[in-house]
């Protein structure tokens, strides 16, 4: 096995000691704060001391490629971009500190998904439609490595998908930008150019994401173990867990715990590097 060990600022110092811990054969560099440990086993100190220097580690065969993949799915809001949409929506009616909490909680697994959104898209009744234009423009922002996550992904051949508890006026806009293969998420009901304060049709929620995975694969006919799924919230760990690979990213510690990897200090193009 090899150990990818990566994040803002890989010192030499923890690499040698890494070394040493792990027993590793060699090293070979992936990329800027990015190190592969060959022939590296595990170690119960491990863990401790990757957290103590905020370094992201994960064990990977040797002959894992990205070009063993062929589907990638993953959440929207603070997975791929930096924001939880929904809660600068409610900025917009100074209900930001509101929604947020109920947001916080129904990531952490602590609400019902459905009751969570249920509530807060309640509380956005009357918002004017232009609100959900300038959380857009003014907020939403990509988080650091998408461009080159999407990039690398699209190079290998990999059929994407975004799939969110969100909103489809951003997925849409979204996939358009960063060229994703299907996107999926929840209507707004509009009227009269505002907000009613209610969701059209089915909400996308945990086991959605969940459905939305298995019906790509089967219908390109891939196989379980070739598909990467990533996301940060309770919601999303239907979708993780019946993917080859589930990235918990920058996640909530109840996804750390249930994920094949967690990516908690690196940028999306770290998950690139785990199979470099």
């Amino acid at each position: 096995m090899n150990l990818v060990v990566q994040g803002q600022k890989v010192e030499t110092r923890a690499l040698k000691d890494l070394a040493t811990l792990t027993s590793s054969e060699g090293l070979g560099r992936l990329g800027n704060n990015a190190f592969r440990l060959i022939g590296a086993q595990p170690h119960p100190d491990l863990e401790a001391y990757c957290e103590a220097h905020e370094l992201d580690f994960a064990f990977v065969p040797n002959n894992r490629h990205l070009k063993d993949f062929r589907l990638f799915v993953t959440d929207m809001d603070s997975t791929l971009i930096s924001i939880e949409c929904i809660d600068e929506i409610a900025d917009m009616q100074g209900l930001k500190r509101e929604v947020a909490a109920i947001t916080e909680a129904a990531m952490r697994g602590e609400l019902d998904f459905r009751e969570s959104l249920s509530r807060r898209v309640a509380l956005l009744e009357g918002l004017p439609e232009e609100a959900l234009a300038r959380v857009f423009q003014e907020r939403l922002r990509l988080n650091p490595g998408a461009e080159t996550l999407m990039a690398g992904l699209k190079q290998a051949g990999i059929i994407t998908v975004l799939v969110s508890g969100g909103f489809t006026y951003f997925t849409e806009r979204l996939q358009k930008q960063l060229g994703f293969d299907y996107a999926v998420a929840n209507q707004l009901e509009i009227r009269g150019g505002k907000l009613t304060g209610k969701v059209k049709g089915d909400v996308i929620d945990g086991e959605a994401k969940r459905h939305t995975l298995q019906l790509v694969r089967r219908h390109h006919g891939f196989a379980p173990e070739s598909v990467i799924a990533a996301g940060d919230g309770a919601n999303d760990l239907p979708m993780l867990s019946e993917a080859g690979i589930g990235i918990a990213y920058h996640a909530k510690p109840v996804v750390r715990k249930q994920a094949t990897h967690a990516i908690s200090h690196a940028g999306l193009d770290g998950i690139l590097r785990l199979f470099t």
